[in-house]
């Protein structure tokens, strides 16, 4: 059962700005990525569920957040439909993150109060996301729809919207500024984030640096990004 109610997630996520991604088979490795990305101040999370027995490796290291990373809200991303939603939710995911719009998992989400993140390409979608409940909606992949400027277009009209870009933001000032002084509500990093050194293994240590001027370089944009 998800520790963490969605409003509580959703504000987290809003306050925080930076959600990290990533997956991998070997869940030392993923703990090791958790912990920097923790240590740098980032307290939203999300797994991707990305490879064979995902929800096995999920269902361990969820246990394992919840007693050694206080305050950490782990939650899952790349699920597209209901019956895959409800497998990670009996496995205590706090928040689901969907490259579409699938008003099925919007049901199962909404039945258990979990936070639910629909991946939309158009202001209809987003629109139509938000009447199923969305308090976030994803766009992804963020930089081929429109970059920036896609968000501020939409904000123009609907400044309600709370938007997470997710594909193409990477840990440059100049680009996480661009995001949110565009008015995105908070942002979505995988690979961008997740540096090896010269020898082709995780850089953990480079890993909380740039999580912690990430987010202190989000949280000096200047667009106000919590509208809840």
């Amino acid at each position: 059962m998800s520790q963490y109610t969605r409003i509580e997630t959703i504000q987290v996520m809003g306050s925080t700005k930076i959600i990290p991604l990533f997956y991998n088979k070997d869940i030392s490795i993923v703990k090791k990525i958790i912990k920097a990305c923790y240590d740098g101040g980032a307290r939203v999370f999300e797994f991707t569920n990305r490879g064979d027995h995902a929800h096995e490796i999920f269902s361990e290291l969820i246990k394992w957040v919840n007693k050694e990373l206080p305050g950490m809200i782990l939650g899952i991303g790349s699920i597209v439909d209901a019956g895959t939603a409800s497998l990670f939710m009996q496995n205590g995911a706090n928040f689901i993150v969907s490259p579409v719009l699938n008003s099925d998992m919007a049901k199962v989400c909404n039945r258990r109060k979990i936070a639910w993140i629909p991946g939309c390409g158009t202001l209809s979608e987003i629109s139509y996301a938000e009447e199923l409940g969305a308090e976030v909606v994803k766009i992804f992949p963020a930089s081929q729809i429109g970059g920036p400027g896609f968000i501020k277009g939409v904000k123009a009209p609907c400044p309600w919207t709370n938007i997470m870009p997710s594909g193409g933001v990477t840990t440059e000032e100049s680009n996480i500024r661009e995001w949110f002084n565009a008015g995105a509500y908070c942002v979505g990093i995988g690979s961008n984030l997740m540096i090896k050194d010269e020898n082709g293994n995780f850089d953990y240590p480079t890993i909380t640096k740039l999580t912690k001027n990430a987010m202190l370089i989000a949280n000096k944009s200047l667009y106000p990004s919590n509208n809840l």
